[in-house]
């Protein structure tokens, strides 16, 4: 039986110094062990950023800015319906249709505000045509000149509002309408923060004026779907031109 023991005891000391050299050697080699989770830690992603044309005018992923208009530039969405939300106009008013995507999903965001928050969102301006947006620019630029009214309107054919995807929103008590001050209510703040769970962005986010051409508008959502929204959030990618690896579009 002692010498059982011994014998025991030597195997269990092999055993021991085997244990020892692999853990030395793994601190030498720096190979990592089967259970460590860096890898796993690493943000690895599998989005088809092909998924969608941002070419076609009826595209949801539609890139439209002021070196990507649209084709035909006189381009109107076949689906335009009128968002069952609150409205700055009478749903005659081609401003308050939108595509019917948007339209289901602006009426889901509009009863997560209320029902989570609260608030009450107003569609202030969704759908519009080729021809009222030569008159809105004519107007800008009218009043404020060529240079000022490029960094806040968008040329006939260049407006995302044609394409139906986009809404200007606002508080339905229209505090703060189409303002910068947008972002500092509570319907302004909810937005930013949860529009993504919807399908939106917003478009032209503060600081980025050298890349999406437009001024800050805290107000401007687009519809991109929940699949996009929701992966550009979690890469904290502010712009579909960066998103995309599109060039900057400052000027036309």
């Amino acid at each position: 039986m002692r010498k059982v023991g011994i014998l025991i005891g030597v195997l269990l000391l092999v055993a021991a110094g085997a244990g020892g050299f692999l853990y030395v050697r793994h601190r030498q080699t720096g190979s990592a062990p089967a259970n460590n989770t860096t890898a796993q830690q690493q943000h690895q992603t599998n989005f088809d950023k092909q998924l969608y044309s941002l070419s076609d005018a009826s595209s949801l992923w539609v890139v439209v800015n002021k070196q990507r208009p649209l084709n035909p530039k006189t381009y109107t969405p076949a689906n335009l319906v009128v968002p069952n939300i609150s409205l700055r106009l009478s749903a005659g008013n081609e401003e308050m249709h939108v595509r019917a995507d948007t339209a289901k999903a602006l009426e889901q965001m509009a009863a997560a505000a209320k029902n989570e928050a609260g608030l009450s969102l107003m569609l202030a301006s969704g759908y519009r045509s080729y021809n009222f947006q030569v008159n809105l620019y004519n107007g800008y630029v009218k009043q404020q000149g060529q240079s000022v009214a490029d960094t806040q309107s968008a040329r006939p054919g260049y407006s995302e509002h044609q394409t139906g995807l986009a809404a200007d929103l606002e508080p339905a008590s229209r505090t703060c309408e189409v303002e910068n001050c947008f972002a500092t209510t509570s319907e302004g703040k909810w937005l930013a923060a949860n529009a993504y769970r919807f399908g939106f962005i917003i478009r032209y986010p503060e600081g980025q004026q050298d890349i999406t051409g437009y001024i800050y508008e805290p107000w401007h959502v687009r519809y991109v779907g929940t699949a996009l929204a929701n992966e550009m959030h979690g890469e904290n990618a502010t712009t579909m031109e960066a998103f995309f690896g599109l060039g900057a579009a400052k000027t036309y």
